[in-house]
């Protein structure tokens, strides 16, 4: 027992006695600091008093994809802040390789008793991979904000950077720059936020043919693979939908003996952390991650305390931000 107040007390940052006193029901204690000792118990695995059972566990969970690409610790951190100053507690539940599912995530958080979950990247993207673990949040009425382009009809709310002004950013930016073959370095066909990035920059490039498209798995290594494809047609300036991608073809470009930004423009995407120094700094459109990660903690919010939140998607407007890996292009 003593051991057990002295965690849950060094996991809240109160005395012992707070602790005691919340659990075993005693006045003096606000409802702010008796809900973060409740969590508390819930995160690290406690039961709760019998006389405190019956309530729903003040906890989220925030799903992710991975931890690498450094936009998504950034967005954990604004969402789990905005969540922590809720009263509730959030629960990072990051996939691995191999390791546990979304959908075991999800069968977690449910056995806990969550208030909600807040998907940041997931499957929900993907057009061909399994959700019948939405469906069964949606069929409990569990409330759920997914962040960024989901596919159709898993009737969630959610918060998106705008994919179709975010290529139109970057292309314009290139084609400034003179830069009149551009290729793009995108995710996955089945990937909802680079489907939405493709008809861009068909929007604006009539003449992007096929052979300028390269398909990546989201990694460094998957932008090097594929812009060593572009560069092979001749492509002078590369958008990339993420950073990561980005960064590999920076790479892809030297390996071939390019020189990045002289003979090889490269935009990305995301403007996660340590993009100013890379060498060169990279030029990115930025996702504004304070603003989607708090307006995702609010349609959330809303929904635990039961008012209607209506099955749409916020579109919040992303920022060029111009560094040193792109200028004008190589003179024939």
């Amino acid at each position: 027992m003593t051991r057990r107040l002295a965690q849950v007390a060094m996991k809240v940052g109160v005395s012992e006695a707070t602790v005691s006193r919340v659990l075993n029901g005693k006045p003096g204690v606000s409802d702010a600091t008796r809900q973060a000792v409740l969590s508390a118990l819930d995160v690290l695995g406690y039961e709760r008093p019998t006389q405190l059972r019956g309530e729903r566990a003040r906890l989220v969970g925030l799903v992710l994809p991975e931890l690498q690409n450094p936009i998504f610790p950034a967005f954990a951190e604004v969402i789990g802040g905005a969540l922590a100053q809720l009263g509730l507690t959030p629960v990072l539940c990051t996939q691995t390789k191999g390791g546990v599912s979304e959908a075991d995530y999800v069968e977690l958080l449910l056995q806990q008793q969550v208030s909600g979950v807040v998907f940041a990247g997931g499957l929900y993207a993907q057009a061909d991979a399994p959700h019948d673990h939405y469906r069964q949040l949606a069929d409990r009425k569990i409330p759920v904000v997914l962040v960024n382009a989901s596919i159709e009809h898993l009737g969630f709310p959610g918060v998106s950077c705008d994919d179709a002004v975010a290529v139109e950013q970057a292309w314009r930016h290139l084609a400034s720059l003179g830069h009149e073959r551009i290729g793009l370095v995108l995710g996955p066909a089945d990937h909802m936020p680079s489907q939405r990035k493709l008809a861009a920059a068909r929007a604006f490039g009539a003449d992007l043919p096929e052979e300028h498209i390269a398909r990546a798995m989201f990694s460094l290594e998957g932008g090097q693979a594929a812009t060593t494809r572009l560069l092979d047609r001749g492509i002078t300036g590369i958008i990339c939908a993420s950073d990561p991608l980005a960064l590999g073809a920076v790479r892809a470009a030297r390996r071939k003996g390019l020189a990045v930004p002289s003979e090889v423009s490269v935009v990305g995407y995301d403007d996660s952390a340590f993009m100013n120094c890379t060498e060169p700094p990279l030029t990115t459109v930025r996702q504004p991650i304070e603003a989607m990660g708090r307006a995702a903690v609010e349609l959330l919010n809303a929904q635990i305390g039961g008012s209607a939140v209506p099955a749409e998607e916020l579109l919040f407007e992303p920022e060029l931000v111009v560094r040193g890996s792109t200028a004008q292009a190589p003179r024939a």
